[in-house]
């Protein structure tokens, strides 16, 4: 069996040519595939492996205190859905190009799923935002969520001007880090009232299940999508915390 995990932190980093000698020596040790993206604003993790290397390697990783807040999301598949294991330098873990913008320092509001579905149990008047491209919304969002129609995420900042300042807003994406970038600009343009999804479509699947949500969730990988049968939300490198 193999286990696939899904994780970021945004947290200043430097020598990152350094980093990503020793955190591809890790990976090939372990056999394991799937890219990590490094930049000086952080660190972007999906990865592949058997489930002793996998948790191998997230011993590893906390060893160096920079990233002992990560919170993976965890699934497993009968195959490697990753060919190869690709480790990048990066500017941007996630590209937005919006310099004013600083995730290191600042967070916007968070929604936990199960809040989230009591809100949509009653019924309340909210902008529900997909901050995901097309191609991916084409394959399960949540019902009645606004599409911005994005082909890129560098999009975003023009698109929103087509949302409704005046309701409360909770933007989704597939783990949460584009919510991170997404949220900030968004209270930097005026926006007062706006919550990401914690944890992204991936926590939701993980905590309360697919209730308002239709169809799967998108992945970068072969699987190409996801359920809610798939994930489970793991936090932190306590032992308690990891998948035996």
């Amino acid at each position: 069996m193999i286990l696939n995990i899904a994780g970021y932190q945004f947290v200043t980093l430097s020598d990152l040519v350094l980093l990503r000698e020793q955190l591809l020596s890790q990976c090939n040790q372990l056999q394991l595939k799937g890219t990590i993206l490094l930049s000086h604003e952080g660190i972007n993790i999906n990865l592949a492996g058997i489930d002793s290397n996998i948790l191998a390697f997230k011993h590893f990783l906390s060893h160096d205190h920079r990233f002992n807040q990560i919170s993976f999301h965890e699934a497993s598949s009968l195959d490697l859905p990753f060919k190869k294991l690709k480790i990048k330098i990066k500017k941007e873990i996630i590209t937005m190009r919006q310099s004013s913008i600083n995730v290191v320092s600042s967070r916007a509001p968070t929604i936990p799923p199960q809040a989230l579905k009591q809100w949509l149990d009653e019924k309340r008047d909210i902008t529900l935002l997909d901050t995901r491209n097309d191609y991916e919304i084409d394959l399960g969002t949540f019902n009645q969520a606004v599409n911005l129609h994005l082909s890129d995420f560098s999009e975003f900042p023009v698109a929103l001007s087509a949302i409704d300042q005046d309701k409360p807003i909770v933007m989704f994406c597939t783990g949460g880090i584009r919510c991170e970038k997404a949220a900030l600009y968004m209270i930097q343009q005026g926006y007062k009232a706006v919550y990401q999804l914690d944890g992204g479509i991936l926590g939701y699947f993980a905590s309360v299940g697919s209730d308002y949500y239709q169809g799967g969730c998108f992945v970068f990988d072969e699987r190409m999508s996801v359920n809610a049968e798939n994930y489970k939300m793991r936090s932190g490198f306590n032992d308690n915390n990891l998948m035996k």
